[in-house]
């Protein structure tokens, strides 16, 4: 996750660490920190696989290493970018630092991996139903926490489908087959009822 928003902002412009290190603070609007421990071994990392190069630089007084991302870091980022997710509990996190470097996305990627991220979700939220039926012997406190992720999960499924309904709208993509159909199915009810 963290190489993945590395080589995002080296993407822009070559930075030194601390400018690295706020700058993912800024982008990722907060919702992730990250420590120069775990950044500066991402980036000995990625300059070893021949993803990023480092540059001596001064700045006022001090001399900072500068980076800046090569093409092989490049192609690196958008393998990144569009890997399949793994439903786990690190893959929201990874979907957060995805999105924020959606941009460097052709429109119709991006819509697959918000649906992708979508299905996953209802796949959780129907987990999440089925404890929640099957809870009889939870506390209050166990039942208040699933109660807790089913909201969210709820929330985040009507805002992925907001964002991809923007997206459609924005790029004149036509919806996938399944949906249309079901469109369709809906649109002949409500004539045939009219």
């Amino acid at each position: 996750m963290i190489e993945l928003a590395i080589l995002g902002l080296l993407k822009e412009r070559p930075m030194h660490g601390y400018q690295l290190n706020r700058e993912l603070s800024e982008q990722l609007g907060g919702l992730s920190r990250v420590s120069y421990g775990s950044l500066y071994p991402s980036l000995r990392r990625l300059e070893r696989q021949g993803a990023i190069t480092s540059e001596p630089g001064s700045t006022g007084a001090r001399r900072k290493t500068v980076y800046a991302i090569t093409p092989h870091g490049e192609r690196l980022f958008l393998e990144l970018l569009e890997e399949t997710p793994q439903e786990n509990q690190t893959e929201d996190a990874r979907f957060r630092v995805r999105l924020a470097f959606f941009r460097y996305l052709p429109p119709e990627t991006r819509v697959r991996l918000l649906e992708r991220r979508r299905q996953a979700l209802e796949t959780r939220l129907a987990d999440l139903k089925a404890h929640l039926r099957d809870a009889g012997t939870t506390d209050d406190y166990q039942r208040a926490l699933m109660e807790h992720a089913r909201a969210g999960t709820e929330s985040d499924i009507a805002w992925l489908t907001e964002l991809i309904r923007s997206e459609r709208l924005k790029y004149d993509i036509t919806a996938p087959v399944g949906e249309r159909r079901r469109a369709s199915a809906t649109l002949r009810r409500k004539e045939r009822t009219s």
